[in-house]
């Protein structure tokens, strides 16, 4: 038996690009702290606003060989536009970006990493490009480009955001939706100097998308090497590293970035083009659209806000506290954790089940039922998947056994009060100890965290981050053949694992998911 899945989705990523999308925005975060570590680290360096530039023409002082630009090609040439058009899958929207710089320059720890191999590792090749100097580049602007780009164009709150699709190229866009009159003058004055080819585009991805009567113009820059597509539409500045995502940001519908109530950034997703087990999670559990986690900027600290968004008219989730047997089951160092306050008919036939989800109306009893997704994402591919399925009424065993009766073969066992089920058998052994109290468990956790845990909630996604990303970064590299990790990357992966826990949590409220946050 398995549940009703909802409409056919469009092609979207697979589960891998989730794992990836995840690091890919830590390495976002990081390549901004290196640029704004330096500059706390530099008091000398001057952002102030660009000075006016004739175009790059002025011989007032000499270029330096290493950054001497090669000759721009300013006439434009038409632009391959994809036939299919892409949509958001990810999106991080910055509400408050003066006060995420200034979080990230006084944090000590991104200050230390950024000295050391994992920030220099991240920040990689764009060093020397967001380090070069408006003086060395003609005196168009004073002092570092990335202080003009931080400072200035990046000054309004932004989006950053990952496209879905078969143009899809893995990396984001940067949106500005209103930059307002001095970033856009810095633009030009930047154009002007770091333009090296231009693309003309007449429509957008998949003919879908507004374009003005003369058409779009994407403008590639280059510095040290390093190029980086930008683009200013009428009322926006969108940057990427390829063309093809610079075109789209600039297609998307009008962005109006309204901040929440005590909320600086959120990460908002769209189920329906990220793949079909996001679409039929949403759909089981009865969400609708605009689910989002928020977050704020306390002192030098990113902290949780929530989960919110909106629900169906007839929630599907109830609201209750995690059990103690549930904590007391899943191993305290479990990098990603996913509870629910599932209601589900009081019999998990396929026939009720298939009422129930319809949306039309259940005339049986429902039951609530505490579950719990356990994951340990890999960061080698040919590693067997680590995942679990906590159920909290054991009663269930035999619909579950067949609602998971696919080619994969799941263990399965009672533990803890609750029926597991466990993609291998190392899973199982684990979640077994940890009942059992051999290995430490989420009632050992910090204090704060089991608050957190225990809090009347509905849903409830916990990220174990040191756990999480030192386990990627060791994977990541035995994949590439090692037999031995060297020192440098131990060291690494123990700086990583210093990173603190964070959990978000939701709770319906009428048709509402009303958010709170928590962690170590």
């Amino acid at each position: 038996m398995n549940p009703p899945f909802p409409p056919p989705p469009r092609q979207g990523t697979s589960r891998a690009l989730l794992v990836g999308l995840g690091i890919a925005m830590l390495v976002v975060v990081l390549v901004v702290a290196f640029v704004i570590g330096r500059h706390a680290a530099d008091p000398s360096t001057d952002s102030g606003p660009v000075a006016p530039t004739d175009g790059g023409t002025s011989a007032a002082r000499p270029v330096p060989a290493l950054q001497s630009l090669p000759p721009a090609t300013l006439t434009p040439q038409p632009m391959a536009v994809p036939d299919e058009a892409v949509r958001p899958a990810f999106w991080v929207d910055v509400y408050s970006p003066a006060k995420v710089r200034e979080a990230l320059a006084g944090n000590a720890w991104v200050r230390e990493q950024l000295q050391k191999p994992l920030g220099q590792g991240f920040v990689g090749g764009w060093a020397a490009m967001f380090s070069s100097r408006g003086e060395d580049l003609g005196g168009a602007f004073k002092g570092a480009l990335i202080d003009v780009m931080s400072g200035q164009l990046l000054s309004a709150p932004f989006r950053v955001v990952w496209f879905s699709g078969n143009p899809r190229t893995g990396t984001p866009a940067i949106i500005v939706p209103q930059p307002g009159n001095t970033a856009m003058a810095s633009f030009d004055s930047l154009n002007g100097v770091l333009r090296r080819g231009v693309l003309e585009a007449k429509t957008c991805p998949g003919g879908q998308g507004d374009v003005p009567a003369e058409g779009f113009q994407v403008q590639r820059w280059l510095v040290a090497e390093q190029p980086l597509w930008v683009a200013k539409g009428r009322e926006r500045l969108v940057f990427g590293r390829s063309a093809t995502v610079v075109l789209q940001g600039l297609c998307e519908p009008r962005l109006d970035l309204e901040a929440p109530r005590d909320v600086d950034v959120e990460l908002g997703f769209a189920p329906e083009v990220i793949g079909r087990e996001a679409q039929l999670l949403t759909h089981v559990v009865g969400v609708t659209q605009g689910v989002r986690l928020q977050f704020a900027v306390q002192g030098q600290r990113l902290v949780a806000r929530g989960i919110t968004g909106s629900v169906v008219d007839e929630p599907r989730l109830d609201s209750a506290p995690l059990s103690d047997a549930l904590l007391k089951l899943v191993p305290e160092d479990t990098p990603v954790l996913l509870t629910l306050q599932l209601k589900l008919p009081d019999t998990l036939e396929a026939s009720a089940l298939q009422q129930y989800w319809s949306g039309q109306g259940f005339p049986g009893n429902v039951r609530t039922r505490q579950v719990a997704l356990v994951w340990t994402p890999r960061g080698d591919a040919s590693l067997p998947t680590e995942v679990a399925v906590l159920w909290g009424r054991p009663e269930d065993a035999a619909a579950l056994g067949q609602m998971f009766s696919g080619p994969n073969r799941m263990e399965t066992a009672t533990l803890c009060g609750h029926h597991v089920l466990a993609s291998t058998p190392a899973v199982l052994a684990r979640l077994r100890k940890a009942c059992e109290g051999g290995s430490p468990n989420l009632l050992s956790a910090a204090g704060p965290v089991v608050e957190g845990l225990r809090a009347q909630g509905s849903v409830a996604f916990g990220l174990h981050l040191g756990r999480l990303l030192g386990g990627l970064l060791a994977d990541g590299y035995k994949s590439l053949g090692s037999a031995a990790i060297p020192a440098e990357i131990e060291a690494a992966k123990r700086d990583v694992e210093t990173l603190p826990y964070i959990g978000l949590r939701g709770t319906v409220d009428g048709n509402r998911l009303v958010p709170g946050g928590f962690g170590s």
